[in-house]
């Protein structure tokens, strides 16, 4: 079960590239690990560092993917982008963003609908 899980995660996780540099985000780096947790993707978006979660799910039987970005997830974010900015100082802004991919399997392949929440964690 961890293995399909880890791997729905990893479709997910390059859904959310590939929507984000179709949008005009120039992916800095992915699965950015610090002592203090992981962030998925790190971004540019014009003159904005945006720091990515990525939910992914095969369904909302327990609700929305952002929903599951808890206050535990979100401190450790803010601390993991702290270590990333101390690494690679900026004076650009910063966000988090959680980008929700809810994939559906159609044969061999993964569909996403993909929903991306701007400046959702404070």
């Amino acid at each position: 079960m961890e293995k399909y899980r880890q791997k729905i995660g990893a479709i997910g996780e390059k859904k959310a590239k590939i929507y984000l540099k179709l949008h005009g985000y120039e992916i800095l780096e992915c699965n950015f690990r610090t002592k203090s947790g992981e962030l998925d993707i790190i971004a540019k978006e014009k003159e904005c560092i945006v720091f990515v979660e990525v939910k992914t799910r095969t369904n909302q039987e327990y609700g929305t993917p952002s929903e599951a970005v808890s206050y535990y997830k979100r401190q450790h974010m803010y601390q993991s982008a702290r270590h990333y900015l101390k690494r690679f100082p900026t004076e650009v802004e910063c966000r988090f963003d959680v980008v929700e991919v809810i994939l559906t399997k159609h044969g061999f392949f993964w569909r996403a609908k993909i929903e991306h929440l701007q400046n959702v964690i404070q």
